[in-house]
């Protein structure tokens, strides 16, 4: 059986707004097993400084993120389309395990498969130490704010 991942491109603007906001919900999961099937199994990723391949890659790099990065919280928004490919902007908060608070701040290309399984990832990502008292993101965003862009200040 052939693996899919509705919505399939070429991506609408109501299509590219629901792929976005599968990959913030299922990345909200924390759960890297979940996470790593919405991308091909010789899927590749530029995360920061680091060149991943493949699901299992994925996978084990996902786990030591979350262990890393503790009550993980993502936002993302939509910022432009055009056929099998989505950029998209991202803030996220998580903290280490000494109780220091991070905003993380970046931009996410992505590049997907007929089957809508992405293929290709690049992300670029700047952490920005923050006071617990700053957070802004609790959990999973609100149905009612799906869609919504980000604030960047």
């Amino acid at each position: 059986m052939t693996e899919s991942r509705p919505p399939f491109p070429p991506f609408t603007l109501e299509t590219a707004l629901q792929k976005v906001q599968a990959a913030e919900d299922a990345w909200n999961t924390c759960d890297p097993e979940r996470v790593s099937l919405a991308y091909t199994v010789d899927s590749e990723w530029r995360n920061r400084d680091e060149h991943v391949v493949g699901r299992e890659e994925i996978v084990a790099f996902l786990t030591r993120k979350w262990q890393r990065e503790l009550d993980y919280s993502l936002r993302k928004s939509l910022w432009c389309f055009h056929d099998n490919r989505i950029a998209v902007r991202f803030q996220y908060e998580s903290h280490d395990q000494n109780g220091q608070w991070y905003r993380s701040y970046g931009n996410e290309l992505w590049e997907f498969t007929p089957s809508g399984l992405m293929s290709r990832r690049e992300a670029s990502i700047n952490d920005v130490p923050i006071a617990e008292t700053e957070r802004r993101y609790f959990g999973a965003r609100p149905a009612a704010e799906h869609g919504r862009e980000i604030s960047l200040w």
